[in-house]
């Protein structure tokens, strides 16, 4: 499988040569691609390389600052999508000390690949010119810059540095989100839950606050609310329990939790398995997570819940079946040992099994 770091082939710098030929003659393809390829760029990570090519970008454009917005702007219908984060990346190399050329440039190349990074290092230096943006931002009539406004100043976006006056203080941005809890865009909502569930990982009881005031308001505004809330969810949270309806029910039974396979060697899965009993009379409200028990290099282990399903359950007996995998992702190292399951409905739980992991076969 393509990393994206794999996407910046010679084929792709050659195609983006093309365009930027297009659209100006001052413009050295040849040192373009030699500074691209300088010593150390099979070793660089993806955003490593968009900043490599930003800067052989800037080194073979002999145009000024200006010129490189308008011909970047110019370009951008022809160049959508992750791979041309380079080109608000290039208003952040070279655009911090004029703010008033620079922003405004992040808002129109946004649509096209992402300003979320680039706009981060302006918040840092303005603040609070940076705030009244993001208002304007969050009623532009662009989905795309909606999003900005939410994306941009997450405290705690992946693939970039921590805003830590927002994680101390996160009222500023809330403000700001209120503007879009009800946006039509499934896009810029997404954005906002994961705004909010930043928030909620160092302020759980501002957001559980804001969660019963904004839900029940619209049917957008409680799509925001369920998914921002997904980490109060998967902790518990007994006021985010209770808002949507996943209290501890006499009527649940839950029997014969199974697993496939004691023994499971990694890169291979396993299905775990058991049957719920609604012994009521009526639909019940249940929300089933397990926590696996992760074995770390030490030995030791660290939990990390999943959801299983969040639903009506008609009167009845049940059959859930869900199954592991223990592939090889970046993201996740998988040690060998005895790694138990802990199975919970409605944040109670109900059971317990255990497996062993071993090397690949």
């Amino acid at each position: 499988m393509e990393t994206f770091k794999e996407r910046y082939s010679t084929a792709f710098l050659q195609h983006f040569i093309t365009i930027v030929q297009q659209h100006t003659t001052a413009f050295d393809a040849q040192r373009f691609f030699t500074l691209v390829h300088a010593e150390g760029w099979d070793d660089l990570a993806f955003k490593q390389r968009i900043r490599r090519i930003s800067e052989a970008f800037t080194g073979a454009l002999q145009l000024s600052y200006e010129g490189m917005i308008e011909l970047l702007i110019a370009m951008a219908p022809q160049c959508r999508g992750v791979e041309y984060l380079f080109f608000p990346d290039c208003i952040e190399l070279n655009g911090m000390e004029q703010p008033e050329l620079s922003i405004p440039a992040l808002a129109k190349l946004t649509p096209y690949s992402s300003s979320e990074f680039a706009v981060r290092p302006f918040i840092m230096q303005d603040t609070g010119r940076m705030l009244e943006q993001m208002r304007s931002w969050a009623t532009d009539e662009d989905e795309h810059v909606r999003r900005l406004a939410s994306e941009g100043f997450r405290p705690r976006l992946p693939w970039s540095f921590q805003l830590r006056i927002f994680i101390q203080d996160p009222e500023p941005t809330l403000a700001v989100l209120e503007l879009l809890k009800q946006d039509p865009s499934l896009y810029v909502r997404k954005s906002v839950a994961n705004h909010l569930n930043d928030i909620a990982k160092d302020h759980p009881e501002r957001i559980a606050e804001v969660a019963r005031s904004w839900y029940g308001q619209h049917p957008h505004t409680d799509w925001i609310v369920k998914h921002g809330c997904r980490t109060l969810l998967k902790q518990d949270h007994p006021v985010i329990m209770e808002l949507f309806g996943y209290l501890p029910s006499e009527h649940i039974r839950v029997s014969e939790l199974h697993v496939n396979r004691e023994i499971v060697p990694i890169g291979e899965e396993v299905e775990l398995s058991f049957v719920m009993h609604n012994e009521a009379a009526t639909a019940q409200n249940v929300r089933i997570d397990y926590e696996m028990q992760f074995v770390k290099a030490n030995g030791k282990q660290a939990p990390k819940r999943f959801r299983w399903v969040s639903r009506d359950f008609a009167p009845g007996r049940h059959v859930m079946r869900k199954r592991h995998s223990f592939k090889l992702i970046t993201t996740r190292v998988y040690y060998p040992g005895v790694h138990h399951v802990h199975l919970y409905v409605n944040g109670v739980q109900v059971g317990e099994i255990a497996f062993e992991v071993t090397a690949a076969e």
